[in-house]
Order: structure tokens, then sequence, then C-alpha cells
């Protein structure tokens, strides 16, 4: 048996009917409450600020994204940075032959890290010098006289002495590595770090700066071919950030470990390695951050000076004997690393062309020590 559908005729009459409203607007308008047409200004204008507050909430979601976006590449430069520049310290123990006894290691981890920093791999350059004071006559300061103006001839704005301080944190570690900027005067012009014939080197080096010279090559090309494949930008963030704050942090450490008024400078007779090594300021940068990430490189630098084969982590211990055995003669400084920066900067000006054992004198000629007077040479400037 099946089943049949009826099939219904269409037929119009058995639509819906459908009648026309009947109402004027006026008795609509009645039927509806008079209150109801009474514009209030005041309450369309809080409806006008709601809507754009939540127009300004809505526009700050990708606002304050991007904030946090940025906020998050900033700490990660920061740390970053701070772990590269570990790594750079570690490549300068091996430098030191103290991170290994073994010499191949030594020199092994040594071209890595410093490939990997663009920085020159040398294990030892007995011509190496940074940070050699100015003299007087070296910025054209004549004798002191009663009339003499330093503030005329040493005095910067502010704004002025920030930039330069700037200048030296972004440019002078490339610069030294390629002008020798900083450096030893007497050294030829075009001195630098990368030329396997420069005054820096022994004959028997000369290899080993063509290896590193190799070494950096090679990082260039990677950096290049980084680029090339994810952008130039993409790099520049996860690489060339953190290395400038390697620069950065290089240049201040250092710069503060050899610049400081209370710190004398030797020449002549009155120079040798035990003296110049004590020559250096031990500074708690970053505290924690400094001891951990790198591995106590400003906290424990006098110690390094006087033995540079000594592994970095026993750096706590040797220095509470050293300290105890020299006394007077170790110097440290607990004052905030970038406020000490900003006075030694403009503390640190020149020292004299006469004498043997020298202070760094300020902005007005002034010194804040003197040598003892067996040491002490008396000249026109004083």
């Amino acid at each position: 048996m099946g089943s049949s559908k009826v099939v219904q005729k269409y037929n119009e009459d058995d639509l819906p009917a459908y009648t026309p409203m009947p109402w004027s607007l006026k008795e609509i308008r009645a039927a509806i409450p008079a209150k109801f047409f009474v514009r209030d200004t005041r309450r369309g204008l809080l409806y006008l600020a709601r809507d754009l507050l939540l127009a300004t909430v809505a526009w700050l979601e990708p606002i304050g994204a991007e904030l946090s976006r940025w906020a998050a590449w900033g700490v990660y430069w920061w740390f970053q940075g701070l772990i590269f520049t570990g790594i750079w310290v570690i490549g300068h123990e091996c430098g030191h032959g103290a991170f290994s006894d073994h010499k191949w290691v030594n020199d092994i981890i040594g071209f890595i890290t410093h490939s990997f920093l663009w920085t020159p791999n040398h294990a030892s350059m007995e011509r190496d010098e940074v940070y050699v004071p100015k003299t007087r006559s070296d910025l054209g300061i004549p004798e002191h006289h009663d009339g003499l103006d330093y503030e005329e001839i040493l005095g910067d704005t502010p704004i002025y002495t920030l930039y330069m301080l700037i200048r030296q944190q972004v440019l002078a570690f490339p610069a030294y590595l390629l002008f020798n900027v900083s450096g030893q005067k007497t050294y030829p012009k075009w001195t630098n770090h990368f030329d396997p014939n420069s005054i820096l080197f022994t004959k028997a080096q000369r290899n080993a700066v063509i290896m590193s010279n190799l070494g950096i090559a090679a990082m260039v090309w990677g950096v290049s071919y980084s680029s090339s494949i994810w952008g130039a930008s993409e790099v520049t963030k996860f690489y060339g950030i953190p290395w400038l704050c390697v620069s950065h942090w290089f240049i201040m450490i250092t710069y503060l470990h050899h610049t400081d008024p209370v710190m004398p400078h030797y020449r002549g007779k009155e120079w040798n390695f035990q003296r110049g090594a004590a020559a250096t300021v031990d500074r708690p940068i970053l505290g924690w951050q400094g001891r951990f990430l790198l591995h106590d490189v400003a906290h424990f630098h006098v110690i390094h000076h006087f033995f540079p084969k000594m592994p970095f982590y026993h750096g706590p211990e040797a220095t509470q004997h050293l300290k105890a055995f020299i006394g007077d003669h170790y110097v440290t400084s607990d004052a905030p690393a970038f406020k000490a920066l900003w006075e030694n900067y403009n503390k640190c000006q020149f020292v004299e062309d006469e004498g043997d054992v020298l202070f760094y004198r300020d902005k007005k000629g002034q010194a804040i020590r003197r040598p003892a007077d067996q040491y002490r040479v008396k000249s026109k400037s004083q």
C-alpha cells in the first residue's frame, strides 16, 4: 500500500486579508505620554560621552597590546644584553687562559664567543692599552695661574656633556677596535685590532689575528643572511639591540674600573705591574644581576688585574685575602653606577704633564688627592 498526498489548488481568496492602518499620526501621538517627547540635552551628551569613552577603550586595547609588546621587548633587550655581556666575559676569561687548564679549550670557546659578539679574539696583547688619561698639554690647557678660567676651557653645558657621554657608550667600543680611540697616543695613526701587522701584536700572534678576522667575517655573513630571510628589523630586535647593550655595558664597566678621581696613575720609574693592577675600582654594578649574569666582572675586578688567569668564580673569596694584604691600596666604591658614570665623566678631565704619580683633575683644574711628598713633583701648574 502506498500513501498519497493531496495537492491543494492555489486560491487567493484563501489568503489572510490585510486592512491598512486607519489612524492619523496625531491619533498615534496622542496615545503616547507627552513626557516621552521631552528632549534632555544633558542626557544626550552623557550617551555621547559613553560612546566616545567606549571607543577610546576599544582603541586603547590594541595600543595597550602594542605598549605591552614593546615593554616585553624592553625586558628582553635588558636581560639579553646582560646575558650576551656575560658570554663576552666568558670569552674574555678564555683570552686570559682562566677558563680552562687546556689551551685548546680556551682557544675554541674564546673564538666562538668573541666571534658571536663581533669582538676580536686575541689571547694576548702585550701592547693593548686603553683609557690612557689625557694630559694638560693634550687638551691645550696653559700652565696654571690665578687668572686661568678652567670653565672657559673645559666647561660644557649638561646637554652637551650628556651627548658626549651617550656617544661614548654607543660608539667607544667599535671606535677603539677600529681606530684605537682612547688607546695609547704614541701608536701609529691607523692602529687597529684587525690588522695582523698592527703594532698591537707580535709576529707570533699574526695567525691568531687572521683567524679572529675570519670568525667575525663569518658572523657578519650570518647576520646578513639571517636578515635576508627574516628581515633586518627582526634580526635587529633579536640580536642587534642586545649587541649594542653589550657595547654599552662593556664600555661602562671598563670605564668605571679605570676612571676615578681617587685612583692614581703611574708613569716612568714609579710604574710596576702590581701598582698598575691595583689602579682599578671594584664596583657592585647592577647588584644581583651583575653578580649572576655578568659573572662578577664589575664586583671583583681588582683581583683579575693582579691574577688574570684566576677563574672569576674564585674572585669573591680571593678578593678578601687581597684586601686584607694590600689594605687601603684596594679601592672599591658603592656609588650607583649611572651616577658614578656621570660624576666621573665630569671630574676626570686630565692629569698633569709632570710627575710619575698622578691624579685626575676636574673642570676647575682641581684634584681630590695628591701624591705623598716623596712622590710629588711641584710644577708650574700646582
